[in-house]
């Protein structure tokens, strides 16, 4: 009964598997605004609904908004003419800029269709010399954070992942358990190559973000500077982590400002 089986098993895993490669491929599409080959299972307007809908949980998870609406006018006057003046506007995605209270977490993000935010622990480190600050590192937080938006990098990354579920539930029902489990350790590295990727076109559309507006785009490689000393010695090597390491990321920037920068 046994030796019966195993061929059922294997079949019946190996068609969850296609099925889950079938869908994945059906998904391609070319992004307007980096030129790249994506697979997106979920529309523009899905986007916009999931991040609207994730919003406040997500500034719950760091202390709600900031209390400070000088601040906050000066988030959203940065954000505003970041996607005024570029291809975001392009994109229809309907941004708004949040700054949230975390005094303690250095960070900013994006969700799905327009919704970015930056904690207060980073806003606050985005000085001048003389404490003031500093527009143009904020340009470039923003300009990054609005650039995995119109990358759509959230919508690929969950389509990505969709494919990896159906692999691994193709492997889980066609062979033993411990080889899913050697597949999903795999499906990991390979996830995090791709965020890795992200991050750096992001900070390529950034660039161009903040030079169509106005901004000075060096300003980004002083980001670049807080994020690796805030992260100290004992960061996590890239190879396991999701973000480039903040070196190579600096020599990418400045790759695109030679780019974009006329």
């Amino acid at each position: 009964m046994r030796r019966r089986g195993l061929p059922i098993k294997l079949i019946i895993g190996a068609a969850i598997a296609l099925f889950a490669v079938a869908k994945y491929c059906s998904s391609a599409t070319t992004n307007p605004y980096t030129g790249k080959k994506q697979h997106i299972s979920i529309s523009p307007k899905e986007e916009v609904a999931i991040g609207l809908s994730s919003a406040p949980a997500m500034a719950q998870q760091h202390g709600g908004l900031y209390p400070d609406t000088r601040y906050q006018q000066v988030v959203d006057l940065i954000g505003k003419k970041l996607v005024d003046n570029s291809i975001a506007k392009q994109s229809g995605y309907p941004f708004e800029f949040h700054l949230l209270r975390d005094d303690r977490v250095i960070n900013a993000f994006a969700l799905p269709g327009g919704q970015v935010f930056i904690t207060y622990a980073l806003f606050s480190r985005l000085t001048n010399p003389d404490g003031t600050l500093n527009q143009d590192m904020l340009a470039g937080v923003l300009g990054h954070e609005i650039g995995h938006v119109i990358g759509r990098h959230s919508a690929a990354r969950m389509a990505k992942q969709d494919l990896t579920q159906g692999l691994l539930s193709g492997a889980a029902v066609g062979f033993d358990p411990s080889t899913a489990q050697g597949a999903a350790a795999i499906a990991n590295v390979i996830n995090m190559k791709y965020g890795r990727e992200d991050e750096l076109e992001s900070d390529e559309l950034g660039v161009k973000l903040m030079i169509d507006a106005g901004y000075n785009p060096e300003a980004l490689i002083g980001v670049m500077e807080i994020l690796k000393q805030a992260a100290g010695p004992n960061r996590v090597p890239e190879f396991q982590s999701t973000h480039p390491n903040p070196e190579n990321r600096m020599a990418k920037i400045k790759e695109a400002i030679r780019k974009y920068r006329k």
